[in-house]
């Protein structure tokens, strides 16, 4: 192993075990599989202690071992360590003895989970002496890579569908990146970004950099184990769109029992999807190893993915760990965004609402018995997404400058709410 390539031994084919050097690759040249990160877990367990991850900044970064970069980040040190908030007030409402929401609503600086493995992809995309990065996006990664490029100044491409959220659009322009709207959805846009790739050679954070990129959601989970006091929560309910980040907050549940941080105990990972895409969701409830691709027809356009890249895995993830799948109408979406934030203050966006309305599903059925415990992945912030919302969650009541009008509306009020 190059001493210069800090913790990670090699990109590894998930499918044949085939190792390649650490460069910018992403799928075995024999069999298609694709590759991820191999790591050298004996000296990382001589580094990573509970006591040195307590002595570092309150980021992402304290599990810097497990991460990889073979240097401190360049982009996004700041990122993570969000909330981790007992969520007493929905646990009542859905049912079910405890409750957390890990709350990336806030992450920094784009307000959703992307910024963790962008963080990730563009700090080894420097490393590996890239100028341009680059992505394709269903919103939240396109804000992402147009704020952390410039914050690190370096030139950015975001290749998204024309039908995005105008919130998201505006977030990646404000920040100066080339912003490209495909006429088409994200398989197309994946597709053509594939080509670009192949190309320009830049940094594509999920073609070419994805085995780098998809390790920064392990940050989530790390943090979840160390605010839930070094355990692994009974039940966690991610969203899925490719199905990464479930695969990697299992991944992050596995490396810290295997380095002695978290005791080794049964857990289980539970995916949620919208209905109107529902490849992975729809192919666990049928109990089946594979997905058919779907084509998107959603509110929660962040995961409108027909054809995800991680689906098979994801699938093997809940089988594994004894994990349910369920999905959502657009108005259980809407209905678990405003749940959510009338119950803890926290809005979501669609892709939240999603996670809420599966786990109030997944405990009525029972499949997260009522006495247990579970976590919810609340990965973006509801201001993204404020047109799947907007006519569904009232209108102010207009009175003019006067208290003889006021006294008047809270008359009326209290009359209705006496005879209701």
């Amino acid at each position: 192993m190059d001493k210069h390539d800090g913790f990670m031994k090699a990109l590894k084919c998930r499918e044949c075990g085939r190792e390649y050097p650490l460069e910018a690759t992403h799928v075995c040249e024999f069999d298609f599989g694709p590759l991820e990160v191999a790591y050298d877990y004996p000296r990382i367990k001589a580094s990573l202690t509970r006591e040195s991850i307590l002595s570092r900044p309150q980021n992402m970064w304290r599990y810097r071992e497990l991460l990889p970069t073979a240097k401190p980040p360049t982009v996004g040190a700041q990122v993570g360590f969000t909330p981790l908030v007992k969520a007493d007030r929905l646990a009542k409402r859905l049912g079910i003895r405890e409750l957390w929401v890990k709350n990336d609503t806030v992450n920094y600086p784009t307000l959703s989970f992307k910024d963790r493995v962008v963080s990730v992809a563009l700090s080894r995309a420097v490393e590996l002496g890239f100028t341009t990065v680059a992505c394709a996006s269903t919103g939240n990664l396109a804000n992402s890579v147009a704020a952390n490029a410039a914050a690190a100044g370096l030139k950015s491409y975001v290749f998204i569908p024309a039908d995005l959220e105008q919130g998201k659009i505006v977030n990646s322009l404000v920040y100066g990146a080339n912003v490209i709207a495909i006429k088409g959805h994200y398989d197309e846009v994946n597709r053509l970004c594939a080509e670009i790739a192949g190309k320009f050679g830049w940094a594509f954070v999920n073609v070419n950099m994805r085995p780098y990129y998809a390790e920064g959601s392990k940050s989530m989970g790390f943090e979840i184990m160390e605010q839930l006091g070094w355990q692994i929560p009974q039940h966690s309910v991610v969203c899925m769109a490719s199905g990464s980040l479930l695969t990697k907050i299992h991944k992050s549940y596995q490396e810290f029992t295997k380095l002695g941080l978290v005791a080794e105990t049964k857990y289980k990972v539970h995916g949620a999807q919208a209905t109107g895409c529902s490849p992975i969701s729809t192919a666990q409830k049928a109990g089946l190893d594979y997905f058919k691709p779907v084509k998107p027809d959603t509110i929660a356009k962040s995961l409108a993915i027909g054809t995800p890249a991680d689906g098979f895995y994801a699938l093997k993830v809940m089988k594994e760990t004894g994990g349910s799948s369920e999905d959502v109408t657009d108005d259980e979406i809407r209905e678990g965004i405003k749940l959510l934030a009338e119950t803890e203050g926290i809005f979501a966006e669609t892709a939240g609402g999603v996670t809420v309305g599966v786990a109030k599903k997944l405990i009525a059925s029972g499949r997260i018995p009522a006495n247990d415990s579970a976590v919810l992945c609340i990965t973006g912030n509801g201001l993204k997404t404020l047109d799947a919302v907007s006519n569904y969650v009232g209108r102010p009541r207009e009175i003019r400058p006067s208290l003889r009008e006021f006294e008047s509306l809270l008359a009326a009020e209290t009359k209705c709410a006496v005879n209701a």
